[in-house]
């Protein structure tokens, strides 16, 4: 069964819901803070590399990782 992707407005609202930060949810991750606030944000696309990562981490594209 296919996962649906969710939007990064979706992404943020999880986070704030559960009560966790983005840099804690990073760190777990171990991928960058600042790479994490590019995806949410838009400022990064996450086609490649660590931003890729994170936005298939996030649920926001469908991807390997």
């Amino acid at each position: 069964m296919e996962q649906k992707q969710r939007t990064p407005e979706q992404a943020r609202a999880e986070f704030r819901r559960k009560g966790v930060s983005v840099a804690s949810w990073a760190r777990g991750n171990n991928v960058s803070p600042s790479v994490v606030y590019g995806v949410l944000y838009g400022r990064l696309v996450g086609t490649f590399g660590a931003a890729h990562r994170v936005a298939v981490l996030l649920g926001l594209k469908d991807g390997e990782i």
